[in-house]
């Protein structure tokens, strides 16, 4: 069995706590550059694009959830150093823990990370809403062409009374021509 004297337990808590920030944050700017990925691929409606992006976030997710794992255990082995429940841990406890100097580059990288993880989160939200912007004007598409009712997608004709009949063109009809405006 080892015996760990107090220098000891504080090196190896604060090289653990540290390697495993430099992770969370190597998978956080991963995860950003997916994000950012996605964006444009959404901007430039290259379908491929976007879902390649959804793949490699899901893929990122799955190792978060990994290091989400390994936080636990940091967690639960300064928990027992500070003889509190792990969810009771901060980082402040921790680097209580630590000495100045690895005290004050795990805050850093803390903080870091909180800005990394708040960006991905404003990005992501307006990814969702450039997506639902797409989707919206391809629903929008799709009942200007086709009769929701029957599933067929025809061209809008004038019904001759004000309004539009989505069914065959006569051969009469001129095509409805459809503006792409981008912002």
């Amino acid at each position: 069995m080892t015996t760990f004297t107090p220098m000891t337990v504080e090196l190896d808590l604060g090289h653990v706590l540290l390697a495993h920030l430099d992770d969370q944050l190597r998978s956080a700017e991963k995860l950003l550059d997916c994000v950012l990925r996605q964006a444009g691929a959404i901007r430039d409606r290259v379908v491929e694009g976007v879902l390649r992006a959804i793949g490699e976030i899901q893929a990122e997710m799955e190792r978060r959830s990994l290091l989400e794992q390994r936080r636990g255990e940091i967690l639960e082995l300064a928990a027992g150093r500070l003889s509190i429940p792990a969810h009771a841990v901060t980082l402040e406890a921790i680097c209580a823990l630590l000495d100045p100097t690895t005290a004050e580059a795990a805050r850093q990288r803390s903080a870091q990370l909180r800005g990394l993880l708040s960006e991905i989160q404003q990005r992501h939200t307006i990814n969702r809403a450039l997506m639902r912007q797409e989707l919206a004007f391809l629903d929008h598409l799709t009942r200007l062409l086709g009769d929701e009712d029957s599933g067929a997608y025809g061209p809008a004709v004038d019904s001759g009374r004000g309004g539009l009949v989505v069914g065959p063109r006569p051969a009469s009809a001129t095509a409805h021509r459809v503006l792409d405006l981008e912002a």
